[in-house]
C-alpha cells in the first residue's frame, strides 16, 4: 500500500506548464489543506537560478494566473516555504549527483513523486539517472506528460526506457483532460443513473459525435505543433480517451485497474482505418487566413513562416466493433481556428419507430455533454406546442439543461492538475493512462498516417473561423448525418 508523498520533484520547473498550471494547482491544494503537512516540493531544470529567485518567480506566476480574490498572501507564503530549486542537466553527471543528494535529504519517511514536465526525449535519460542513483525503487512513482512518443515505435521505446526503472503501476501518464470535472461527470452520468445505461447502446443510439474545437492558432508554438499536428496533439490522446469513456462497459469498481481494463477494450475494438479507408473515413485540413470572433487572423503557413503539410484539423468516422456499439458511427473532429471553443460529446438517439402525430415535425432525442468552456448537460426532447391543436397536435423540440456552474455555484471549480496532483501524491492511478492504452492508441493512429502517406493525402485548406474543409461535412452527409455546429 502506498503512503502519501513527502516529496514532489518537478523536472522542467521553470517551463511554461509549471508556471501557468502546475504551481497554481499546488497553491489550490495548499489553500484547502490537502497537501501532506510535511511534503516538500523540489523544482529542477537547466536554468541556473537560486532558491530565493525561483520562489519569487513562482509567487509571481501564481499571482498572475489566479484572480486577486483567490490569492491569499499567507497561503502563498505557506506554499513557498515548501519549495526549493536545484539546477541539473541530464548531460552533466555532477549536477545529477547533487540533485540526488538533495532528493535524499528532502525525502523523509514518505513516498517520492517525480513529475517529468519536460520534452519526451528526456523521459528515459531522467529515469536512467534516477535508477543509477538508487532513487527509483519502491516508494517512488513518476508522472509523464503527453505526448508519449511520436508514433508507436517511439512510444514503445519511451515506455521500455521508463519501465526499466519504474514498474507499470508506478508510472502515471498524464492526460489532463481526465482531470477535468466534466470528464469525470460523464462517468457519473452513465453509471450513476439507471435511466441512461439501458439506452447507451446501438439499439437506441444512432450516432455519436465528439468535438474538440479551438479558436486559437499555434500561439507561438509553431515548431512544436508542426512536428505533431492535430492528430498527434489532440486526437491520439485527448479525443480517444473521451471516446473510451463514452463507449466503455461499466467497470466493476471505480478503481484504477477496473476502469483502465474497460478503456483498453474500447481501443482494441476500434476498426482500423487503413489504406483502403482513409479517403472516405478521414479528412485533414489546414487553416488559411480568415476571421475569428470578428478579428482577421493569419493562416497557418503565415504564422509558421515556411511551407508545411501539417494538419491543423482532423475529422474522421470511427467504429467500435463490439456488441454494444456495432453499426454506430463515432464522428471525431478537432481543429484550430474554428468558430467556437468547445469540447463536447453528443449522442443522437434513433427516431421513434412510429409517429402517432400526423404532420408533426419529429426530431430524434439527443444528449449533449459539454466539457468546456462551460460544463453543461443538455437533453433534447419533443414536447407539445401550447395551443388548441384543432388541426392536429403540434410538437416542438425543447431542451432540459443542467448548467453545472449554476447548480454548484458555491463550490469552487478545480483545475485538472489539482485533482491529478492529489491523486499522484496519494498513489491513485485511476485518472492516468496505462501503457497498453497509449500503445493501442498509437497503433490505430499510425495506420491512418500510413494510409495518408500511401494515398498522398495533404491537408485541405479551410478559412479560419469556419468548421473545417467542406469534405468533412460531405463525409458525414454521405451517411445521412450532419455535424452539430
Amino acid at each position: 500500500m502506498r503512503t502519501p508523498a513527502s516529496l514532489l520533484v518537478i523536472f522542467g520547473a521553470t517551463g511554461d506548464l509549471a508556471q501557468r498550471m502546475l504551481f497554481p494547482s499546488l497553491y489550490g491544494l495548499q489553500a484547502d489543506g490537502l497537501l501532506p503537512p510535511a511534503m516538500r516540493i523540489l523544482g529542477t531544470g537547466r536554468t541556473e537560478i537560486d532558491g530565493d529567485r525561483f520562489r519569487a518567480q513562482i509567487g509571481e506566476a501564481i499571482r498572475r494566473n489566479l484572480a486577486p480574490v483567490e490569492c491569499n498572501e499567507a497561503t502563498l507564503q505557506a506554499l513557498l516555504v515548501r519549495v526549493d530549486y536545484l539546477a541539473a542537466d541530464t548531460g552533466d553527471a555532477a549536477s545529477l549527483e547533487q540533485l540526488g543528494e538533495r532528493i535524499r535529504a528532502l525525502r523523509g519517511d514518505g513516498d517520492v513523486v517525480y513529475h517529468l514536465s519536460t520534452a519526451p526525449r528526456f523521459y528515459t535519460p531522467v529515469c536512467e539517472a534516477l535508477g543509477r542513483m538508487g532513487l527509483a525503487g519502491p516508494g517512488t512513482r513518476v508522472m509523464l506528460e503527453k505526448p508519449i512518443g511520436h508514433d508507436l515505435a517511439s512510444a514503445t521505446a519511451i515506455n521500455d526506457g521508463v519501465t526499466r526503472y519504474f514498474d507499470e503501476e508506478r508510472v502515471f501518464r498524464v492526460d489532463h483532460y481526465l482531470g477535468k470535472e466534466g470528464v469525470q461527470n460523464l462517468l457519473a452520468l452513465r453509471f450513476g443513473n439507471v435511466m441512461f445505461e439501458p439506452l447507451w447502446n446501438a439499439r437506441h443510439v444512432q450516432q455519436v459525435q465528439i468535438t474538440v474545437a479551438e479558436t486559437v492558432g499555434v500561439e507561438g508554438r509553431g515548431d512544436y505543433y508542426d512536428h505533431s499536428g492535430a492528430m498527434r496533439d489532440m486526437l491520439q490522446n485527448h479525443m480517444l480517451q473521451l471516446l473510451c469513456l463514452a463507449a466503455m462497459e461499466p467497470p466493476a469498481h471505480f478503481e484504477p485497474s477496473a476502469v483502465r481494463n474497460e478503456k483498453i477494450k474500447v481501443l482494441q475494438s476500434l476498426r482500423p482505418i487503413g489504406r483502403n479507408d482513409v479517403l472516405t473515413e478521414t479528412v485533414a485540413g489546414q487553416y488559411t487566413a480568415g476571421a475569428v470572433d470578428g478579428h482577421m487572423v493569419p493562416g497557418y503557413l503565415d504564422e509558421l513562416g515556411r511551407p508545411s503539410h501539417t494538419e491543423t484539423f482532423v475529422a474522421l468516422r470511427a467504429h467500435v466493433d463490439n456488441w454494444r456499439w456495432s453499426g454506430v458511427p463515432f464522428y471525431l473532429r478537432t481543429g484550430k481556428r474554428l468558430p467556437a471553443r468547445t469540447t463536447e460529446i453528443h449522442l443522437q438517439f434513433r427516431a421513434v419507430p412510429h409517429s402517432i402525430f400526423p404532420g408533426a415535425h419529429m426530431q430524434p432525442n439527443a444528449l449533449t455533454i459539454r466539457l468546456q468552456p462551460d460544463e453543461q448537460i443538455e437533453l433534447k426532447l419533443m414536447s407539445k406546442t401550447p395551443g388548441l391543436d384543432r388541426g392536429g397536435v403540434r410538437l416542438s423540440e425543447v431542451a432540459l439543461d443542467l448548467d453545472m456552474h449554476a447548480e454548484f455555484a458555491a463550490i469552487r471549480r478545480r483545475p485538472a492538475y489539482e485533482r491529478l496532483y492529489l491523486d499522484a501524491i496519494e498513489g491513485n492511478g485511476t485518472l492516468f493512462v496505462r501503457r497498453d492504452e497509449t500503445e493501442a492508441a498509437w497503433a490505430w493512429i499510425d495506420a491512418i498516417f500510413d494510409g495518408w502517406r500511401h494515398a498522398g493525402v495533404t491537408p485541405r485548406p479551410y478559412p479560419a473561423g469556419t468548421w473545417g474543409p467542406a469534405a468533412a461535412v460531405a463525409m458525414a452527409e454521405r451517411h445521412g448525418h450532419s455535424w452539430r455546429d
